[in-house]
C-alpha cells in the first residue's frame, strides 16, 4: 500500500508539473523536483526527471519556429551549462545533510520572486557572446547542485527580446542540454541505472498527458493570470523547503 501511495504521488506530481509547461513552457523538473523532494532526495528525484524532460522538451524544439537561428545565437550558454554541470558532478550525491534541498529552495524563491516581478530586462546584442558563457556555468552549477535548470538562464533567455514561440523553443533546448548534461553526471555517479530509467520511462506518460493538457487550456486563458498563480505557488513551495531544512 505504501508504493502504491508513492506511485500515485509521482504521477500527481507530473501530471502537474506537465501541465504547467504545457502551459508557460518551463516548470516540469522545477516543480516535480521540488515535490518529490518531499519524499526523495534530489538525485533521486532529478533521475527520475531525465526521460519525460528529454521528451517533453524534444516536444517543445519541434513546435518552434527556427531551431538553427536559435542554436547559433545560444550556443556559448548551451556550452557553459555543459561546462558547468560537468564541473559540479555529484554535489547532489555529496550533499547528505540536506543542503541541497535548501539550495533547492533558495532557488525556487528567487526564481518566484523573479516571475512575480516580471522585470523587464535587457541584454544587449554584442554582451551575449561574452555575457552568454557565464549565464550558463552558472546554471550548469545550480544544476549539478539542484536538480532545477532555471537559474540564472531563464531570465537571461527573457532578456534577450525574443518573441513568444521564440522563448519557448530557447527554452527547451536549455533544458534538453541540461538533462543531457546532468545525466551524464548521474550516469558516472551510479545514481542513474537501468531500474531508475524504467521508473523515469514509467513517468513520461503523465509527464505528456499533463502537458498536452496545459498546452490544450493555454489557447484558452490568460497565461499572465497563470503565470502570476504559478510563481506564487513556486515561492510557497520554495519557502517551505527552506524552512524544512532549517527547521
Amino acid at each position: 500500500m505504501e508504493n502504491l501511495h508513492l506511485i500515485l504521488f509521482i504521477t500527481a506530481t507530473f501530471l502537474l508539473a506537465g501541465f504547467v509547461k504545457g502551459v508557460i513552457g518551463l516548470g516540469l523538473p522545477t516543480i516535480a523536483v521540488g515535490i518529490l523532494g518531499v519524499v526523495m532526495a534530489p538525485a533521486q528525484a532529478a533521475a527520475l526527471l531525465v526521460v519525460p524532460n528529454l521528451i517533453t522538451n524534444g516536444w517543445q524544439i519541434a513546435t518552434g519556429p527556427g531551431l538553427n537561428t536559435i542554436l547559433l545565437r545560444l550556443w556559448p550558454m548551451l556550452a557553459g551549462i555543459c561546462i558547468g554541470t560537468w564541473a559540479g558532478a555529484g554535489l547532489l550525491q555529496q550533499q547528505k545533510d540536506g543542503s541541497a534541498t535548501l539550495w533547492l529552495g533558495i532557488a525556487l524563491v528567487l526564481y518566484a520572486l523573479v516571475g512575480l516581478k516580471a522585470a523587464k530586462l535587457r541584454v544587449p546584442a554584442h554582451a551575449e557572446r561574452w555575457l552568454g558563457p557565464i549565464i550558463g556555468i552558472a546554471t550548469g552549477v545550480a544544476t549539478a547542485a539542484t536538480g532545477v535548470f532555471v537559474l540564472p538562464a531563464v531570465p537571461y533567455l527573457q532578456a534577450l527580446g525574443l518573441d513568444k514561440d521564440e522563448l519557448i523553443q530557447a527554452l527547451g533546448i536549455s533544458f534538453i542540454v541540461s538533462t543531457l548534461a546532468l545525466s551524464f553526471g548521474l550516469l558516472g555517479a551510479g545514481t542513474l541505472n537501468m531500474g531508475v530509467a524504467w521508473h523515469s520511462l514509467l513517468a513520461l506518460a503523465p509527464a505528456i498527458a499533463g502537458m498536452a493538457l496545459g498546452t490544450a487550456i493555454r489557447l484558452r486563458i490568460s497565461a499572465s493570470t497563470f503565470k502570476m498563480c504559478f510563481f506564487a505557488g513556486l515561492l510557497a513551495l520554495g519557502c517551505y523547503l527552506v524552512a524544512r531544512t532549517l527547521g
